[in-house]
C-alpha cells in the first residue's frame, strides 16, 4: 500500500486519507438515486417470529458468555440463506442484459456517518462464525464513522442489510445498491398477541415478539427465480 508524503502537513495527509470515503458515499447517494429510477423493485414482506432468535442469544450468552447483537445473526442467517439459494447471490449485468452468480457471499452493511450513507462488507459471511461477524461488524461501523475504511472494505458486496430495529420504525423500503439485485430491510421487533398452538396441541392466545423484514429485489433478476421456486426465496425472509 502507498504511503502519503510524510512532508506534507498531517491535516491534508489526513484529509487525502478521507476524500476517497467521501467520494464513495457521494457515489453510492448518486447510485440509489438511479437505482430507484431504473431499477424495477420488487418487493416482498414477511412478519417474522423474533422470540427463538432472541432464546438462542440469551443462550449463547448466559452458557457460553458469547454476546452477538440480533443484528449478527440476521447477517449469518441471510448469508446461509444465499449459499442455500445462490440464485439470490447475483447481480444483474448491464453489458449482457442477464443475471450473473457471484462466487462468494460478501454482505454489505448500511451504516450511517457524519459524512453519508457508507457500506461496509462482511466477506464470506457464511463462512464464518457468529463471533468473528460480531466482531468484524463493531469494527467496520467504527471505521465507517471515522472514516477510515480502506477501499476493499467498502467496495464490492453481492447483497446488502439495512437495520432500523434499534429505532422505532416497524417496517422500511430499503433502495437496492447496484449493481447488487437485493436489500434486505430490518424492522424493529414488537409485542403482538396471536394464536399459537400450545405443547397440549390446543390452541390459545400468546404474546409472541415479531419482526418485520422486506426484501426489496431487482424484478429483472428476481422474476425468472421466483417462478423456478419461490419457496427457496422465501428462505431469505424466514
Amino acid at each position: 500500500m502507498c504511503q502519503l508524503p510524510l512532508l506534507l502537513p498531517r491535516k491534508t495527509r489526513m484529509l487525502m486519507k478521507i476524500c476517497p470515503i467521501v467520494k464513495y458515499a457521494r457515489s453510492l447517494q448518486k447510485r440509489l438515486m438511479e437505482s430507484k429510477q431504473s431499477t424495477p423493485h420488487l418487493y416482498l414482506s414477511k412478519d417474522v417470529m423474533l422470540d427463538p432468535l432472541i432464546a438462542f442469544r440469551n443462550e449463547l450468552k448466559e452458557q457460553h458468555n458469547v454476546k452477538v447483537s440480533v443484528n449478527d445473526i440476521v447477517i449469518k442467517a441471510v448469508a446461509l440463506a444465499l449459499r442455500n439459494v445462490p440464485e439470490a447471490n447475483a447481480y444483474w449485468s448491464t453489458e449482457k442484459e442477464e443475471p450473473e452468480l457471484c462466487g462468494s457471499v460478501d454482505i454489505s452493511i448500511a451504516v450511517a456517518t457524519e459524512k453519508g450513507l457508507m457500506t461496509p462488507i462482511i466477506r464470506n459471511a457464511d463462512e464464518k462464525t457468529l463471533t468473528a461477524i460480531s466482531s468484524e461488524v463493531k469494527e467496520l461501523a467504527e471505521k465507517a464513522r471515522a472514516g477510515k475504511l480502506a477501499p476493499n472494505q467498502f467496495q464490492g458486496g453481492t447483497f446488502s442489510i439495512s437495520n432500523l430495529g434499534m429505532y422505532p420504525v416497524d417496517h422500511f423500503c430499503a433502495i437496492i445498491n447496484p449493481p447488487q439485485a437485493a436489500i434486505l430491510a430490518v424492522g424493529r421487533g414488537n409485542k403482538v398477541v396471536e394464536p399459537v398452538i400450545g405443547s397440549d396441541g390446543i390452541e390459545k392466545a400468546a404474546v409472541v415478539t415479531k419482526m418485520g423484514l422486506k426484501l426489496s429485489a431487482d424484478h429483472r433478476k428476481f422474476l425468472s427465480t421466483l417462478d423456478a421456486n419461490f419457496s427457496d426465496i422465501r428462505r431469505l425472509l424466514l
